[in-house]
């Protein structure tokens, strides 16, 4: 199979990705925080050291486990809600969207999603002026997972700062693929999961936080913590992580991060030539429609072919060229209705580091035989 679908997760993992998890499942796979035996110690210190390598890699103060990045950024947004008014974008993710919705449906808040400029880019002077008196947060993904389009995030950190606003980055599409410095950028939360661009394991999701960034508990159970009371403690990081975490992906992200800061120039430099060949092949077959068209992820292309539902490439290329992309609306509705995709859906291929050139000219050979 040649897998273009890493935007979804990554499916192929390097060997010593591989070999940490399984190390840890057969070894080190105790109960952090709920034990003074020497095997719940060494679980606690796996989790303590992937805390630093997170913060180090992100510049993030601290750091709670989760299970993904949608259950980090629903952690955020209903640990910060409070009566007001929320400026976001219409591409993000539905795990941005659904909470907002519902916190507006319970009568809470209201949101603004702000629409991208003419080139397709948020443009942080439409953010700043979608403030009101009553608006207390922004949230931005870093970029969508459906264009691959790049917001401007340290522009609209300045900004949240200026006026004393919470900021919230979604970074599920980048942390891996972009460098982001949370204190650089003035970013209060930042959530991205392992298992997409740093090729980790799935089961493990990371909210980095500014030190003093306000969060009330969102999820209430064991904690290892205060557990001569039914309150739940409000203690960062123990208070937010509820039951029994999964140490052997916490584990498997340390070799992950490390794994990404080695790696060598030659590796990401080819990441980006595929996805730039890919995208330009793309361009030059008759039928193909490309969306988004500055500020991009090299590694995420999304297409159409004229007169043609996105699913049914999907189930060719599945099914008679043994390629996998992902197809449909990628959850995120106000996107596709800005794109104008809702009935259609679009085509989207997404590249990781183990992609290669000679995948890409196959991919485009089997578009421009589909195309015509």
């Amino acid at each position: 199979m040649i897998y273009f679908d890493n935007a979804a997760t990554t499916m192929i993992k390097p060997e010593c990705v591989i070999k940490s998890n399984s190390y840890a499942l057969e070894n080190l796979c105790a109960n952090s925080g709920r034990g003074s035996h020497s095997a719940a110690v060494k679980a606690a210190s796996i989790v303590y050291n992937a805390r630093k390598a997170v913060q180090n890699l992100v510049g993030g103060d601290d750091v709670i486990f989760g299970l993904n990045c949608t259950d980090a950024l629903n952690t955020v947004i209903f640990g910060t809600a409070r009566r007001g008014h929320v400026v976001t974008t219409v591409y993000e993710h539905n795990s941005v969207l659904r909470p907002l919705y519902e916190l507006s449906r319970r009568g809470l808040i209201r949101f603004t999603a702000v629409a991208p400029d003419a080139h397709g880019v948020i443009d942080p002077a439409e953010i700043e002026r979608a403030i009101r008196p009553d608006t207390y947060m922004i949230i931005v993904n870093n970029a969508s997972n459906v264009t691959g389009a790049v917001a401007p995030i340290t522009q609209i950190g300045g900004i949240a700062k200026k006026h004393g606003l919470l900021y919230l980055v979604d970074g599920a599409q980048t942390v891996g693929y972009v460098d982001i410095d949370m204190k650089q950028s003035n970013i209060d939360y930042l959530c991205f999961s392992p298992h997409k661009g740093l090729h980790g394991v799935q089961g493990v999701g990371c909210l980095c936080m500014r030190a003093g960034a306000p969060l009330s508990p969102f999820k209430f159970g064991g904690t290892g913590t205060a557990s001569n009371t039914m309150a739940q403690p409000d203690d960062v990081p123990e208070g937010f992580e509820c039951g029994t975490l999964p140490v052997h992906s916490i584990y498997s992200l340390i070799t992950a991060i490390n794994y990404y800061e080695k790696m060598p120039l030659g590796q990401k430099r080819n990441l980006a030539e595929c996805g730039n060949a890919l995208r330009s092949g793309l361009s030059e077959i008759k039928g193909v429609k490309l969306y988004g068209k500055y500020s991009l992820l090299p590694n995420v292309v999304c297409f159409n072919l004229d007169s043609m539902p996105a699913a049914a490439v999907g189930d060719i290329l599945n099914e008679q060229y043994d390629v996998a992309v992902r197809c449909g609306l990628h959850c995120a509705p106000l996107c596709h209705k800005y794109l104008g995709t809702t009935e259609t859906g679009a085509v989207r291929a997404s590249l990781s580091y183990h992609n290669t050139m000679s995948e890409v000219e196959f991919f485009l050979k089997a578009i421009n035989e589909i195309a015509k």
